[in-house]
């Protein structure tokens, strides 16, 4: 199954690690650096403009963070 997350884009559903709300995760410095390292490895994928949340993906040794203006609770709805 997949999941979409916006803008005409979708992920597999079994590839998904977490999803997580940009907010909380940017409160800490652990979190802005992990964003900060996946943006210079070339991983992130802006779905929208204005991200609520990301989609952090792994599939065929490939780590992807999808940023997305879904909130979590819209993409866990989603996905039941």
């Amino acid at each position: 199954m997949y999941l979409s997350i916006g803008n005409d884009m979708a992920v597999r559903e079994r590839s998904i690690i977490g999803i997580f709300d940009l907010d909380n995760t940017t409160v800490t410095a652990r979190g802005r650096a992990f964003i900060q390292e996946a943006e210079k490895a070339g991983e992130v994928i802006p779905c929208d403009d204005l991200p609520k949340s990301f989609v952090l993906t792994s599939q065929y040794g490939m780590t992807r963070l999808y940023l997305t203006g879904l909130n979590t609770a819209t993409l866990e709805k989603r996905m039941k």
